[in-house]
């Protein structure tokens, strides 16, 4: 009897010091802002689906500095920043240098700094309620707990399309 248990034992310690399986790696990120909605994919398939805010403007692409929309079209996420304002943040590489001509086009600063990134923590509303309102200056929002995940799963380099 002993040595079944101990052989049991080992088996299950065995087990549980293996890896996990590994998450597949999320190859693309993409942004609906119409639905309010951010999707991890691994090779065209959703691994993960999470529901945003953006800024008070979110129709239609971010032209310039100040006019809380979220930029529309073709990033990378370029880098992360641990130490965010809003909890963690992961950059996003806007502007673009289409970007950048159509602002010196125009005059006009296109401005940057968009990330995506955790909760507001000036805010007193829990944070599903919170996700319900477009409250960031043109930067993509989810929980903290959401953004824990993407932080895990997302690498910099990763590319990111942010459609209408």
């Amino acid at each position: 009897m002993f040595k079944c248990t101990h052989l049991l034992l080992i088996a299950t310690l065995s087990l549980l010091s293996q890896p996990l399986l590994a998450q597949p790696q999320v190859d693309l990120v993409v942004v609906k802002k119409s639905l309010s909605q951010l999707r991890l994919m691994s090779n065209g398939k959703i691994l993960h689906e999470y529901h945003i805010a953006m800024g008070d403007m979110p129709r239609g692409h971010k032209l310039k500095e100040g006019d809380q929309r979220t930029p529309e079209g073709r990033y990378v996420l370029d880098y992360k920043k641990p130490n965010s304002t809003y909890y963690r943040a992961i950059h996003i590489s806007y502007p673009n240098d289409e970007d950048i001509f159509r602002a010196r086009a125009l005059g006009i600063n296109p401005g940057g700094q968009i990330m995506i990134h955790g909760q507001n923590p000036h805010t007193d509303l829990p944070p599903e309620e919170a996700q319900q309102y477009n409250w960031t200056n043109g930067c993509i929002a989810v929980t903290n707990k959401e953004m824990d995940e993407i932080w895990k799963l997302v690498e910099p380099g990763t590319p990111i399309e942010i459609w209408p």
